[in-house]
């Protein structure tokens, strides 16, 4: 079989289709059905039912009914890569944090989420756990992630990020001099039409490498804020899709809304 295969098909289920999924698939794609199986496990088969959202279908004995559309996405190269290693670094049972490490998705795809954090952690958990993951964080970057596990726990973090209440602590590595070591500074310029408010301090340089190492602090939760204020000051973090992005988000601090507790999490 090509190494390069890949499958992109958008299948109805009619009267005289066989209302098993696996059953189905097999009478209309050119695959095994142990690599149907696999497909369908790693999340690249969908189900589009009228009246449902779209799902990923993962049991191979789903009953199908007469007008759903089964969509197939099979990569033979993404399937077959193993996901990175990762763990809760804190469990507070409705919710845990996470760390992300650098190249690893936050969420799937059409082409699967075997590969995401965030259906590493639905596979982790002894006695399965719903997961909804909160915040995105870049698929080049690395650093903790929170996951609820209860409705609850989801709406009162939720809250908390979009009343700016979570304070997010980075480390990334710019380009340029962006300052003595020591020095600090706010990067403050509106990002979506909103107050954006970013802290830094300079914590290395390299005139050799003309570079920065530097600690970040989020005040405001602007998508891609770090990425958006450094870029806009002319020193664009540094890396790429081979080595992962300099950037890690290595502390959060929030004061918990279920217990009233302050939680302080890093990963070192």
């Amino acid at each position: 079989m090509d190494e390069s295969l890949r499958i992109d098909v958008a299948l109805e289920v009619e009267a005289a289709d066989s209302s098993i999924a696996i059953d189905f698939l097999l009478d209309n794609i050119n695959l095994s059905k142990s690599r149907l199986k696999q497909t369908m496990n790693k999340g690249a088969v969908w189900l589009i039912r009228e009246g449902q959202p779209k799902q990923r279908l993962r049991r191979a004995m789903t009953d199908l009914q007469v007008g759903d559309i089964v969509e197939v996405y099979y990569d033979e190269y993404l399937l077959a890569q193993v996901p990175q290693v990762t763990a809760p670094i804190a469990d507070f049972e409705l919710y845990s944090v996470w760390h992300k490490p650098a190249g690893m998705l936050t969420f799937g795809n059409d082409w699967g989420d075997h590969l995401s954090i965030l259906r590493q952690a639905e596979l982790y958990f002894n006695k399965a756990r719903p997961c909804f993951i909160l915040d995105h964080l870049d698929q080049d970057a690395s650093g903790l992630v929170i996951l609820s596990h209860h409705k609850r726990a989801a709406a009162a973090l939720s809250e908390l990020l979009v009343n700016d209440q979570i304070i997010k602590h980075y480390r990334a590595e710019v380009s340029g001099i962006l300052g003595e070591v020591g020095s600090t500074g706010v990067f403050d310029q509106p990002l979506d039409g909103k107050p954006g408010l970013t802290e830094y301090r300079v914590h290395k340089v390299s005139d050799y490498a003309n570079q920065s190492n530097v600690e970040l602090i989020t005040r405001t939760g602007r998508a891609q804020q770090v990425r958006r204020h450094l870029a806009d000051a002319g020193h664009a973090i540094v890396g790429d899709e081979g080595e992962g992005m300099k950037l890690t988000l290595d502390q959060i601090e929030f004061t918990c809304p279920l217990t009233g507790e302050a939680r302080l999490l890093t990963l070192n």
